[in-house]
């Protein structure tokens, strides 16, 4: 492995750390979980059993006590039980300040392991390997972590950096190909938001696109999670608000995320996602802040990808229940991350009901 086959992407936050991405990236490993470091805790989805427990293996073998806990795949792993779990283990095996915590997986592997990091003592060491696209360039960045309850998606949760992030590439040569898509909804928006090239690349090959090994998917990539490290780098815990703040990195998500409330997180993640991106576009072209050109733009790459871009029709007031504990409304009113251009991101705060009725119905199929 040469120097060029490793890129890194630094997170200037209040403890600075890298994102690697290449290929053969284990090796790195050790040195993140520091020197003090006597036992780790390998969080994987039952689906990367085997791959956990090499992990496993290789940690034992440079001396380190190390277990592997297995933990549902997918949204189901994001719950008070499956964080109790973790915990309970945790305590039986002894773990102190100076252990750590390895994700390996997709969003909701690094959401809940994040979240027992930041939780066990009051915080731990985490470092993530993230295997999904959604992972490498959104939620395994920022340090974000969150688990799920009843009344919505990660409204119980907490900020806590890694140690660094592992992006290898050779993971996603074996991702089903509807998860590689659906991650990449997180890439689009990261072009609609803040870097318009991704957009470009994707509309110049959408087939290159979406192929595991090609430079292009790379290159995506790496520029979203550029966009990513950027915008954490000045505002870890999203305090800043407004166009400059990490806020921006929300959009598409008020009604996304109720989508798949609504759906019982049978939708992935990435798919509810598409659909919201289109919802607040319309969103903002119904307000008069959005052209049509750049409202056809989302439809047009997003529909590039395969991604979703209309939703059932029917079911606007259970959505709109769901929107209104979102983590962005303020009291009784919606907030929207909108944009007045791309790259041009704002906010549209306790849009009239029924502008947002009728954009709901551009989406409604």
């Amino acid at each position: 492995m040469t120097a060029q086959d490793v890129t890194r992407i630094p997170v200037r936050a209040e403890r600075p750390y890298d994102v690697v991405v290449g290929h053969g990236l284990l090796g790195e490993l050790r040195g993140l979980l520091g020197d003090d470091c006597r036992r780790v805790a390998v969080i994987a989805p039952s689906a990367l059993s085997t791959t956990a427990e090499a992990v496993r293996e290789d940690l034992v073998a440079e001396g380190l006590e190390a277990i592997a806990l297995e933990v549902p795949d997918g949204e189901a792993a994001k719950t008070p039980e499956v964080a109790a779990f973790c915990w309970s283990i945790l305590g039986q095996a002894g773990f102190t300040r100076t252990d750590a915590i390895v994700a390996i997986g997709g969003g909701s592997t690094t959401d809940l392991a994040g979240f027992v990091a930041a939780t066990w003592l009051r915080g731990v060491r985490v470092v993530h390997i993230p295997t999904t696209v959604l992972g490498m360039v959104d939620a395994a960045v920022g340090g974000k972590t969150g688990i799920n309850t009843e009344a919505g998606k990660n409204l119980v949760g907490s900020f806590h950096e890694p140690a660094g992030v592992l992006c290898d590439l050779t993971a996603l040569e074996t991702l089903p190909r509807n998860d590689l898509v659906a991650g990449l909804a997180e890439s689009v928006k990261c072009g609609l938001v803040h870097d318009p090239a991704i957009l470009d690349l994707v509309l110049a090959d959408p087939d290159d696109a979406v192929r595991p090994d090609s430079a292009r998917l790379r290159e995506i990539i790496e520029r979203s999670i550029r966009v990513k490290a950027d915008v954490v780098s000045g505002d870890l815990r999203e305090s800043l608000g407004g166009p400059l703040g990490r806020e921006t990195l929300n959009y598409g998500h008020t009604l996304g995320h109720a989508i798949e409330r609504v759906e019982d997180y049978r939708w992935r993640h990435g798919a509810a996602i598409s659909v919201g991106m289109v919802y607040v576009a319309e969103l903002a072209r119904l307000a008069g802040r959005l052209d049509d050109a750049s409202v056809d733009l989302h439809r047009e790459v997003l529909g590039a990808l395969g991604l979703p871009t209309t939703y059932a029709g029917g079911r606007w007031d259970r959505l709109l229940a769901a929107m209104r504990v979102d983590k962005k409304a303020r009291g009784d009113m919606l907030r929207f991350v909108i944009l007045d251009g791309v790259a041009r991101p704002s906010l549209l705060e306790g849009p009239d009901p029924a502008l947002l009725a009728a954009a709901y119905a551009e989406v409604a199929s």
